[in-house]
């Protein structure tokens, strides 16, 4: 089959979204499919276009078996209503216009949210290509953006839930990144053959236990009689990082106990001021890094953790850290309701404790820090549930599959 393919963001940008993204097109490619990717111009998440991509409308290149066909997109460092409306816009406009000049016939396109206006590009171009869309629906948006307080303007709500419904009634099937979206939308009166469940995971080859890294630890200020307690990914504003400062303030007497957080993202400023005025001078600020780096990283945690707000977006997430922790044979601390706390313990894989709930935060790390025995069990059963339901490779043949049973209907 050929297959366009609709992300936003996308690999060099680092993130779960182009994680995702990279590797299920990866997979296609191995299944014996030809991938067209359409995404922006790396710049995400600082919002400053990359200088090899400047000047430019349309960059062309061909990556792992891929076809990356990247367009300009409005970026501005200011992150307000405003701007992030042109930045998504833009993106919608220019995947529109390259998509419609890409020569030949598409099988299928396949288009992921949010961003929501991915999904309106994918909408255009399925009705004038005359091609079946195929929507993938990672969170549910505008929904998530208002429980946030990022979107509260009535009429722009109504007019992106009216973008929403239109790609829903177009979209020959629809992928969910967990359970309670399909459940969601279920609710809303989509039919449940419509609907696939294809959760997020990782690359249990290259997410593996390994030894630490004695220079990367000296390099990063860990030594070898302390405890590390990891966080990787973005600093946004679902995720409540105050929570793990917080943590991290009432375990300040503990100079054992260190955190390490890794990644970028939009709160990344105010958490580090927030630190410097607490002097909390057990927690690190570590610049986000190439995937390939991450599992080297990670080997230096003895407990990776993974907060969210209490809102009602996050009681359906399934988080990529997660899985990613796991694969690595560490044991998690979730501070998150719903769906992923079912997945820990059930595999006995981590600790669960209420999201923005400092003390008890700070308590399961003392819990595991103290039962070396328990995190190693812990840790071997997050990495034999990864490798047994959750790797990449078998989640892109899942797809593949999808898709092939899609094109063969129609």
């Amino acid at each position: 089959m050929r297959i366009l393919y609709l992300s936003q963001y996308y690999p060099p940008e680092i993130g779960a979204t182009q994680t995702r993204a990279a590797e299920l097109a990866r997979g296609l490619v191995r299944a014996g499919h030809r991938v067209t990717m359409l995404a922006e111009m790396p710049n995400h998440p600082h919002g400053v276009m990359a200088p090899e991509y400047r000047g430019r409308l349309v960059a062309r290149s061909r990556e792992a078996g891929i076809d990356v066909v990247r367009v300009w997109v409005k970026t501005s460092p200011e992150k307000t209503f405003s701007t992030r409306m042109a930045f998504y816009l833009s993106y919608m406009a220019m995947a529109v216009a390259a998509g419609q000049v890409q020569r030949g016939r598409y099988d299928a396109i396949y288009a992921t949210s949010p961003p929501l206006f991915v999904a309106g590009a994918g909408l255009v171009l399925s009705h004038s290509r005359r091609t079946p869309l195929i929507m993938e629906v990672r969170d549910l948006w505008p929904e998530s953006a208002v429980q946030l307080g990022e979107l509260s303007n009535a009429r722009a709500i109504a007019a992106a839930t009216r973008l929403e419904e239109a790609c829903y009634a177009r979209a020959r099937h629809i992928v969910t990144a967990t359970e309670g979206i399909r459940q969601a939308l279920l609710a809303r009166g989509l039919p449940p053959e419509k609907l696939t469940v294809l959760p997020n995971g990782a690359n249990t080859e290259l997410y593996t236990p390994r030894p630490r890294d004695p220079g990367l630890a000296a390099r990063l200020g860990v030594t070898t009689d302390q405890f590390v307690v990891l966080y990787t990914g973005l600093h946004g504003l679902a995720h409540g990082l105050e929570t793990v400062l917080d943590a991290a303030a009432l375990l300040r007497d503990r100079p054992e106990i260190r955190f390490l957080l890794v990644g970028d993202g939009p709160q990344k400023a105010a958490l580090r001021q927030t630190a410097e005025r607490k002097n909390l001078a057990n927690v690190r600020f570590i610049d986000a890094v190439p995937e390939s780096n991450l599992p080297d990283i990670l080997a230096l945690g003895h407990v990776g953790i993974d907060v969210r707000r209490d809102v009602g977006i996050s009681q359906g997430t399934l988080p990529v850290k997660m899985f990613t922790y796991m694969a690595c044979g560490l044991p998690v601390i979730l501070a998150i309701t719903g769906e992923a706390t079912i997945l820990v313990e059930k595999a006995d894989a981590g600790l669960i404790v209420p999201p923005e709930t400092p003390q008890a935060l700070a308590h399961a790390i003392l819990t595991l820090q103290v039962d070396p025995a328990r995190r190693e069990r812990m840790g071997r059963n997050g990495r034999a549930l990864v490798v047994a339901r959750y790797s990449r490779q078998a989640q892109a043949g899942r797809l593949a599959d999808l898709l092939d049973y899609m094109v063969g209907e129609r």
